[in-house]
């Protein structure tokens, strides 16, 4: 198992339990380890020195609240803890938060709810880590690609939007980069040497939205929320029309007044954040409508900066082809293929209904599953689905049937969630029920594969 996969420790007394909750951690890549009741967990937790505990609170010999209280007095909790209570245990479960616990989960258990705080709980304790001294590796900048009259406008305006700290609103169709131009904004800013920090924002339930903007604290420790790692920073808020009123009203309050409490905190929170957000959907309709806030519309829309279709700029398709070549080589480190001439202009004229994303995805899908140097237009056509038929009887299977399970899985998840994305138009709510997925489910999906919104 590698070093840097996530260690879960699970106690529970009911052995069938413990399997599902294991069986479904494991398969998302999860280093899992099982304790029937709290002897054995304290065993276990000296030596597997785990990142995340999800702990049930009924157990034959000492309890989960008296077990956390333990580890608590003893300051031995170094990482987040889970409960997991029945419905008569609720009550109990709440305490167990104000005690030091992350969140609790209610049996029977949703497997979806589990994944999602499973994902949120370990990222907590990763930024509590941070806070004690270490630093997490930088993600890899991006410039936006193209020399077309549309994008150097759009660079230039944001270049000199950037020396100002008016709020931005990205405003475009899904895939044409909304956050990308919001990371050249951010690094081109006064904020440039501060954090970047990206939320998709409807993949926040309300329930959790206040914890999640702006943390929490509990027995002493702080869990920072997305305002505060944002300080000195950039908030992209991806997105925004998916934001719930209640987070609505909450957002509107803090960034009028630069500070907010934390949940459970009593001590008001300055920070100095660069807000900017986005939205491929009117957010004009959505004012009127009723469903966003009409107040905090005009506080994030002080200049909105619309980001053009790439079937505008055609003329910057081949610096894009060339340029996801280079990135696939370096980053995935995939073998080098170059575009025909032929190829390279039929995509000049395609529709590019999905935008940058769908050829930054039709690139990476060429060069995984594609063979010898040269991608030649037959290639292109066939990977775009306008050539049907063409591969007889007898063709070979896709090359990912060779893999493990796992990675093969991951490979079909990725092509078919793409091809429904670009389909519905990058609508995570059409994609939703198009595919049958929860949304806060297909959220987490979306994020593990690197799909982005």
């Amino acid at each position: 198992m590698d070093i840097h996969t996530p260690r879960l420790l699970v106690v529970d007394d009911e052995p069938d339990i413990r399997r599902l909750i294991s069986e479904i951690l494991e398969d998302e890549g999860y280093e899992v380890t099982m304790a029937e009741n709290a002897a054995t967990a304290r065993q276990l937790k000296t030596a597997t020195n785990p990142n995340l505990i999800l702990l049930d609170i009924w157990m034959p010999d000492t309890d989960g609240i008296t077990l956390l209280k333990e580890w608590v007095a003893e300051d031995t909790l170094t990482c987040p803890v889970v409960m997991m209570s029945g419905h008569g245990s609720v009550e109990s479960a709440v305490e167990a938060t104000r005690l030091g616990a992350y969140d609790y989960l209610e049996k029977p258990l949703s497997m979806a709810k589990l994944l999602l705080i499973v994902e949120r709980a370990l990222e907590a304790g990763y930024l509590q880590c941070e806070s004690a001294g270490h630093r997490q590796t930088p993600a890899v900048d991006i410039e936006p690609v193209g020399k077309s009259a549309a994008v150097a406008r759009t660079k230039d305006q944001l270049k000199r939007l950037a020396q100002h700290e008016a709020r931005v609103l990205f405003v475009g169709e899904a895939g044409v980069g909304k956050e990308l131009y919001a990371r050249f904004l951010h690094n081109n800013g006064l904020h440039r040497d501060g954090p970047f920090i990206d939320v998709a924002v409807g993949s926040i339930s309300p329930e959790n939205s206040a914890v999640e903007f702006f943390g929490k604290e509990c027995a002493g420790k702080i869990y920072p929320g997305l305002l505060e790692r944002a300080h000195k920073g950039t908030l992209f808020l991806g997105e925004i029309a998916g934001m719930d009123k209640e987070t609505q009203l909450r957002l509107l309050s803090a960034l009028e007044s630069s500070s907010f409490l934390r949940v459970g905190g009593s001590e008001a929170v300055r920070v100095d954040v660069r807000v900017a957000a986005s939205t491929r959907i009117s957010l004009d309709e959505e004012v009127k409508s009723g469903r966003f806030r009409q107040d905090l519309y005009y506080l994030l829309n002080e200049v909105t900066m619309e980001i053009p279709p790439l079937r505008s700029h055609s003329e910057d398709v081949p610096a894009l082809l060339g340029f996801y070549v280079d990135y696939f080589v370096n980053q995935d480190k995939l073998a080098f293929r170059r575009f025909s001439m032929a190829a390279q202009n039929f995509l000049r004229n395609y529709g590019w209904r999905g935008n940058v994303r769908e050829l930054k995805n039709l690139v990476q899908r060429l060069m995984i599953l594609g063979v010898g140097e040269d991608i030649e237009l037959d290639e292109v056509k066939s990977a775009l689905g306008t050539v049907m038929g063409e591969m007889g009887g007898g063709a070979s299977v896709p090359d990912f049937f060779n893999l493990p399970l796992k990675e093969a899985r991951d490979h079909f998840e990725k092509a078919y969630l793409e091809y429904h994305f670009e389909r519905t138009g990058g609508s995570v709510a059409k994609l939703s029920a198009a595919v049958g997925m929860e949304r806060t489910h297909l959220y987490r999906k979306l994020h593990s594969l690197n799909i982005k919104l």
